[in-house]
């Protein structure tokens, strides 16, 4: 069973993989063969939809959703922290460093 700290650790690397993997710039080029992004109706917003058929399009989906791409991702960094910690543990460590100091500086700019 993971201590308090690990899960802490796992949780807030999940989730800034998550949100590298869904929505960062810097991954576009991953997303760019999965995803179009289209106008919905009557408005302004693009969406992303996914392209083409089978993996292709499970890929899109994936990379479309949050809920779909977190749990992927957790289930990565888990098995990850398991069987070779000795890989993931500083790939843990980043993340989780980085999706912190990005909650304190979002908190920081809303008081400020």
């Amino acid at each position: 069973m993971l201590a308090g700290f690990e899960w802490l650790l796992l949780v807030l690397a999940a989730g800034r993989l998550t949100r590298l993997l869904v929505s960062d710039d810097i991954m576009e080029w991953l997303r760019k063969p999965f995803l179009e992004w289209k106008e919905e109706e009557g408005g302004d917003i693009l969406y992303p939809h996914p392209k083409g058929t089978g993996i292709r399009r499970f890929i899109g989906e994936l990379l479309s959703c949050y809920w779909c791409t977190g749990i992927w991702a957790s289930l990565i960094l888990y098995c990850g922290f398991f069987f070779w910690p000795t890989v993931f543990m500083p790939i843990i460590l980043v993340l989780s460093i980085a999706y912190g100091t990005s909650i304190i500086e979002s908190f920081l700019r809303k008081h400020n």
